[in-house]
């Protein structure tokens, strides 16, 4: 299964910016031997959908509801992002888990209503820097797995070391190495044979000048891109450093 890079716009992105990074992947997309995705804000979904529609580009969502439709002011459901052109959606992000202080019982929930709907999705799992340095890291993400993933999961999940993301700092691949070989462990434990074939992918800080050595690491199945998937010549990058 070729590798996944896929990019988090997180809150960012106006009409004319979305297109400006949209527009250059559509072209640049072509002859990359990884899968490639954008989820850009709500707002921008559709957007980003048209200009992408025929590429090789998915679109995906950055959260969704669990309910598909009713009195939920402010929230997204699966179902309508599914309208929006989107495939697949990040669920568990670890700005969502702090920020919005989503628990892994509701993230199990958000998962199912995503793959009802058709959507695949990435959940994301990882560790704070405290939980790291206490030699916790395996004890959480193990537990985020266990507790975030229905029995019917066939998406893909992202560790994200907390302490990484937005902080200029990178997980050595040795620590990379480490984590994905006990999350493919876990899952294979979790949800048998079929936990081989889930993509694992790495995201924290990744960059053009550092992705192909954190994708070279084994069971690491593609990226998961905050800052640099807001511009195109910096993901593409990464892309082109991915593996068949």
């Amino acid at each position: 299964m070729p590798q996944l890079i896929a990019g988090n716009w997180k809150m960012n992105g106006l009409t004319a910016e979305a297109a400006a990074i949209a527009h250059p992947l559509r072209s640049g997309a072509t002859g990359l031997a990884c899968d490639l995705l954008v989820c850009p804000p709500f707002t921008q979904i559709a957007a980003v959908a048209q200009i992408l529609a025929g590429s090789s580009v998915a679109v995906g969502g950055q959260d969704c509801h669990v309910n598909d439709k009713g009195a939920h002011t402010g929230d997204i459901s699966a179902a309508m992002l599914r309208d929006s052109g989107a495939s697949w959606v990040i669920l568990g992000h670890s700005e969502r888990r702090q920020d919005h202080h989503e628990s892994d019982s509701l993230i199990h929930a958000k998962t199912q209503a995503a793959i009802a709907a058709g959507l695949t999705p990435i959940v994301c799992v990882g560790e704070t820097e405290a939980q790291r340095t206490a030699g916790e890291q395996n004890q959480t993400v193990g537990a985020q797995l266990t507790a975030s993933l229905p029995a019917n999961f066939a998406g893909v999940v992202a560790y994200e070391p907390i302490w990484a993301i937005g902080t200029g700092k990178t997980a050595t691949e040795a620590d990379v190495a480490a984590m994905h070989l006990f999350i493919r462990e876990t899952l294979t434990r979790q949800l048998g044979p079929s936990g081989n074939a889930i993509r694992i992918l790495y995201g924290g800080s990744v960059r053009p000048t550092n992705a192909a050595s954190l994708l070279a690491v084994p069971h690491v199945g593609g990226a998961l891109v905050g800052g640099a998937s807001l511009k195109a010549e910096e993901f593409l990058g990464i892309a082109k450093a991915a593996h068949p």
